[in-house]
């Protein structure tokens, strides 16, 4: 039999061509090579760009690769997510998920979810943090019964602020509203920050917001603290009452915040990733501004940190969870 050298250069050029059929691999060995986008579901200023912004820096000098914020907020956080949830599943763009995209959307939104919870991976959780109820300077209440009973007599007429439909800080006001028989008509932002700036300013009385993006405009008088929704006082703020102590055990609620991935994210990615986010949250400087915030350690392992297993079954719980209270509240995606 004669072989043409075309017909050798043919079957060399199928051999060699066999590495090639395993790309994805290669690039699970190089991650990361390039630039990775953590995309926060909200608006700036608030707590999950606080807390994305922390553990982006972090991440880069860890990495050795830029770790940038995105924000696409919009629709209770369902908007980023989704984004994120629709890219490619190769560890380039991840989400900063928080309590209400990752668990309590699915029960608030039903039907109308973009995404399942088996469309994200999850990484690691980064932080736990308190909400707070406060009031603009301009109420003349300084308790959380006191607000209660001023509300009660001007039923409908005070407005109560959140920074968005479905997000923890929506259900808390739904929360003390149920729990404490009073009406308030809820006012949602697309963010923290434009909801702090008409509460500073008095145009809504009310709000609820996690402890650390309002925590800077409480400790310097201008917006009043009443209580803290986590059973034990906040060490950041020590003598502001927790809801319990006021009163209203029911209203009980701790926000968190971690990163996800797009569900086919290959698993030793999502393995380096959680164990680089496990790192981040145990350094001393790390520990110490979540503190300072008001924030607490993931606690998910016996050493207080994370792990991409621990974190999944920590969403599954609160998912549960979550879809209960916003049955017994009520609470629609309007």
């Amino acid at each position: 039999m004669i072989v043409t050298r075309r017909a050798m250069l043919a079957g060399g050029a199928g051999l060699v061509a066999t590495p090639a059929l395993i790309p994805h691999a290669r690039a699970q060995d190089t991650w990361p090579s390039r630039t990775i986008r953590l995309v926060v579901p909200f608006t700036p200023a608030g707590t999950t760009d606080i807390a994305a912004r922390i553990l982006a820096e972090r991440l880069t000098q860890r990495l050795g690769q830029n770790v940038i914020v995105e924000n696409r907020p919009g629709a209770g956080g369902n908007v980023g997510s989704d984004a994120v949830v629709k890219s490619d599943p190769d560890g380039y763009t991840l989400l900063m998920c928080t309590i209400s995209s990752g668990a309590i959307n699915y029960s608030l939104y039903g039907a109308k979810m973009p995404y399942k919870p088996d469309a994200l991976a999850a990484a690691g959780l980064m932080l736990q943090v308190p909400n707070a109820i406060f009031v603009t300077n301009a109420l003349p209440v300084r308790t959380l019964k006191e607000l209660v009973d001023y509300v009660k007599a001007r039923p409908g007429q005070l407005n109560n602020g959140s920074s968005g439909i479905g997000t923890s800080l929506h259900l808390t006001g739904e929360l003390l509203k149920s729990a404490a028989g009073i009406q308030m008509q809820h006012v949602p932002f697309r963010g923290a920050g434009p909801m702090l700036q008409e509460v500073i300013a008095g145009r809504i009385e009310v709000a609820v917001d996690n402890l650390p993006s309002v925590i800077g405009h409480l400790r310097e008088g201008r917006l009043r603290p009443l209580a803290v929704t986590t059973q034990a006082r906040s060490p950041a703020l020590p003598d502001v009452p927790t809801t319990a102590e006021a009163g209203f055990p029911d209203v009980q609620a701790t926000a968190w915040f971690g990163v996800q991935a797009p569900a086919q994210t290959p698993k030793p990615i999502i393995d380096r990733l959680g164990a680089e986010i496990d790192a981040v949250v145990k350094e001393p400087e790390t520990r110490a501004k979540i503190v300072d915030l008001g924030g607490l350690a993931p606690g998910l392992t016996p050493d207080g940190g994370t792990s991409p297993a621990t974190f999944e079954k920590f969403i599954q719980a609160e998912i549960a969870k979550w879809a209960e209270v916003v049955r017994k509240s009520g609470a629609t995606a309007e």
